[in-house]
């Protein structure tokens, strides 16, 4: 995540209502998270609880030193490192319900607004998983069976994660078009409607 958010209702101007449920189905069905990869994610919770800062620090030291994403962070480092290293907690301790699915829906709303590129999403959750997976060969070097249960279940976690956010920008970034096609046309959203619907019909 690298904007903060409110947890708040999802309601996008000129958006379809979402099926929150579905998709957060259909992001564990893709992602292979399921109950005993969360599980373990929060039986390894107090082992990396005190690391996440570290991930953190290190996840926008990294950030500063892309010049595309420096200019998003000028001014707002310590409030999106509270909100980022918040979220890393949950990442741990989330039963990755509808609860989860909608607030991190919203952050895929906020990123279009603030115009952040959709390919560092996906950049963030490598920055991510690289340093928990540094982390976890330290903690479970004697362990290879939990080394590899860990991994996978962070792997599940954040794909879980990124896949939820996708579907919002992407569904944000067509709503914005939208919006901005009406404007220019001077079109109600009514009559687009109708267009629309007789347009589908055969």
């Amino acid at each position: 995540m690298l904007v903060s958010v409110r947890k708040q209702p999802v309601v996008i101007k000129n958006m379809q209502p979402i099926d929150t449920q579905a998709l957060c189905t259909y992001s564990k069905q893709f992602s292979g998270l399921d109950d005993g990869k969360i599980a373990t994610l929060h039986q390894i919770y107090p082992a990396v609880s005190d690391r996440l800062q570290e991930v953190t620090d290190i996840f926008y030291a990294r950030l500063h030193d892309i010049p595309k994403t420096a200019n998003f962070l000028e001014g707002r480092i310590e409030g999106l490192k509270k909100t980022h290293v918040n979220w890393l907690h949950e990442l741990f301790t989330s039963d990755f319900g509808e609860a989860y699915t909608q607030k991190l829906y919203h952050v895929g709303d906020v990123h279009v607004k603030v115009k952040l590129p959709v390919e560092f999403m996906a950049g963030a959750m490598v920055i991510i998983q690289s340093e928990m997976i540094r982390i976890f060969g330290e903690l479970y070097s004697h362990d290879p069976d939990m080394l590899v249960k860990a991994s996978q279940a962070l792997n599940a976690a954040t794909g879980f994660s990124l896949l939820v956010m996708q579907e919002s920008y992407q569904s944000s970034t067509l709503a914005a078009e939208l919006e901005n096609f009406l404007k220019i046309t001077g079109m109600s959203r009514v009559l687009f409607d109708n267009l629309a619907k007789a347009y589908r019909k055969p």
